[in-house]
């Protein structure tokens, strides 16, 4: 390389080093607010789903209007995620999956209307790693799918359901309206809430983005809109940490795998997601756990990609960790 071009890969490292340093420290808001965008644009036809997003509803999240006179019951509904494949052994594991119900007194109609990933969960927690394109491919989409009926088993063999309320019917339409704008703007999901350490005053770095946010975001506009909530059983939801010192903001796809300069971070990052690659064979699984362990333990290193830019986590124990802890109504 010229003294040239090694000037300007200099100056291009320093420049990086100073624009992360300012906004880690200068203008940095913790936890980093989720970004939204203007319209939801359509997932690219290489992200595909073990079972198809939303088979029976409205993958759009539209939902039919009420009459101003009738009165809609609201039901709270948790079951163990894959519920209808696993029974309820995730529900062993308190991993669990949110929704809600609604009932209608003047026509006695069920609807539920939820949360979740278009592309199951590891799509959305982890990248493919594909050989024509150097920076690692994400089908992270999530969105709210609405559909008639409360599959009564489904929800409460395993899981909860529970009244919790009621709305007239221009609260239960306006709420409506909300969910099909969130759902237009809030397009990506996210599995991981990160944190300073596991104590209640920790810091809280990221925030998740998955199907008990959309009930708590749902809920808090049901009592905006004036709805009384109330339950008699604890509510419980399902938390997924990760323990890190402060993140260090890395860039984007372009900042990043665009520039020859950053070549090394780029192969790193490609290289931690490789290791969680799905459709893998067993002895590639059992090798990959361990190598999974050498970089999140030993190394005490993770990247995360959050509204679309890349982080990297100082990981401290316990690491990662998988709770069911009490969020209250609003």
């Amino acid at each position: 390389m010229s003294h040239t071009g090694s000037v300007l890969c200099l100056n291009l490292l320093l420049f990086l080093h100073v624009v992360a340093h300012f906004r880690n420290n200068a203008q940095q808001q913790w936890p980093v607010p989720y970004r939204r965008v203007d319209s939801r644009p359509a997932a690219d036809s290489f992200c595909e789903a073990l079972f198809p997003f939303c088979p029976t509803g409205d993958g759009d999240g539209r939902i039919p209007s009420m009459r101003d006179s009738d009165v809609i019951s609201v039901y709270r509904l948790q079951t163990p995620v894959w519920e209808f494949k696993y029974g309820d052994l995730l529900g062993k594991l308190h991993i669990m999956h949110d929704a809600i119900g609604f009932s209608s007194s003047e026509t006695g109609s069920n609807f539920t209307v939820e949360w979740y990933e278009l592309f199951q969960l590891g799509n959305c927690t982890f990248p493919h790693i594909r050989p024509e394109e150097y920076a690692p491919f994400w089908c992270n989409q999530g969105a709210a799918c609405f559909f008639g009926g409360i599959e009564d088993l489904h929800w409460s063999q395993n899981g909860t359901l529970e009244k919790i309320g009621e709305l007239t019917g221009n609260q239960f339409n306006d709420m409506a309206q909300w969910v099909q704008d969130d759902n237009e703007t809030g397009i990506y999901y996210e599995t991981w809430t990160v944190r300073s350490d596991p104590s209640p005053n920790a810091t809280v770095w990221f925030e998740s983005y998955d199907c008990s946010q959309f009930v708590h975001r749902t809920y808090r506009k049901l009592t905006e809109l004036g709805a009384k909530l109330s339950s008699k059983s604890q509510t419980n939801y399902t938390k997924i940490y990760l323990f890190s010192g402060e993140p260090t903001y890395l860039g984007n796809d372009s900042s990043i795998f665009g520039q020859p300069a950053l070549k090394n971070l780029a192969g790193d990052i490609r290289t931690f997601y490789h290791t969680f690659r799905p459709h893998q064979t067993f002895v590639d699984f059992a090798v990959s756990l361990l190598e999974a362990y050498e970089k999140v333990v030993l190394e005490k290193s993770f990247y995360l990609y959050y509204n679309f830019e890349y982080w990297h986590l100082p990981m401290k124990p316990p690491y990662i960790q998988i709770t069911y802890e009490e969020v209250p109504l609003p």
